[in-house]
Formats: C-alpha cells, structure tokens, sequence
C-alpha cells in the first residue's frame, strides 16, 4: 500500500517536474521549461503556509529520489449555489505519477489524502479535468461527468 504525505516546500521542484510529465502525456511534449523557475518560486511559498488554500500530497520513490507521484488541489472561495451554500469548492490539478511508478496506487494514495484534506476545511463540491487514461480512478473516487461546459479566455499580460 502506498502513503501519502503532505508535500513541504523543499518537494517543489519535484512536483514541478512531475507537472511536466502530466503536461506531456497530455498535450504532447513541449521543449519549453521557461515557465517552471517561476512556477517553483510561488510554488515553494505556497506549501510553506500550512493553513493556506493549496495542499499537495505526494508518495515517495522506493530507496530515495523524492515523489514518485502527487496530487495537488486548491480550496476556491466563489458565492454560495444550491448545494453548496459556503460557494467553497476544491479544484484538483497536477495528479501525475512519473512512468516508472505508474500503476502501484500512488496516485490513489495521493488522491485520497487530498480528499480528505478537503473534507477537513468543509469543502463540499470538489472539480478535476480527467484525461481518458485516469477517468476510472477519479471515478471510483466517486468523481462523475459534469454537464457543466467550460470555456476560457486568456487574457494579456499589462
């Protein structure tokens, strides 16, 4: 069985590394790491606040070498719905396990103590993207397909 610990600002770099590997297996590989100094920077300092709205939990590679796997989530504070009257929602992001620990439970194991790190703080509606090969886990999570469309815009930098 995999553990699950809750990632310290010193597992940044790894967690950012892991995002590039989910990055990849998604879209494709992309050469373009200009982003990832910047991203480990707020990244570290985000982690360092053990009652902020970001948690990352991960498992360790056997015998060393830091996360093998990880789940990263953030609490979302919008205007309450029916349903979710507090409008406090989790939003989970970065689930990637590097390929050599892949199928072991570790992203389970990751998950699952994100979820209860929600549930901790009373969070009530939970959101994630799935890609194809990870929508059975989430689903025996009991994640389910949302009618919701989404849309995006993104918008210049001033």
């Amino acid at each position: 069985m995999s553990l699950a610990r809750r990632a310290t600002p010193a597992d940044a770099e790894e967690l950012v590394r892991l995002r590039k590997v989910m990055l990849d297996a998604c879209k494709g590989p992309d050469p373009d790491v200009s982003w990832q100094p910047t991203t480990v920077e707020i990244l570290r300092k985000r982690l360092a606040d053990p009652d902020g709205d970001l948690a990352a939990f991960v498992v360790d590679r056997p015998g060393g070498g830091g996360p093998g796997a990880c789940a990263v989530g953030t609490i979302e504070h919008r205007l309450g719905s029916p349903g979710n009257p507090t409008g406090t929602s989790g939003y989970v992001f970065s689930v990637a396990t590097h390929p050599d620990q892949r199928r072991l439970g570790h992203s389970r194991a990751c998950m699952e103590a994100l979820l209860d790190w929600f549930r901790e703080r009373g969070v009530v509606r939970i959101d994630l993207s799935a890609s194809a090969d990870a929508e059975q886990l989430y689903a025996s999570l009991g994640f389910a397909r949302s009618p919701d469309p989404a849309m995006r815009l993104t918008l210049e930098a001033l």
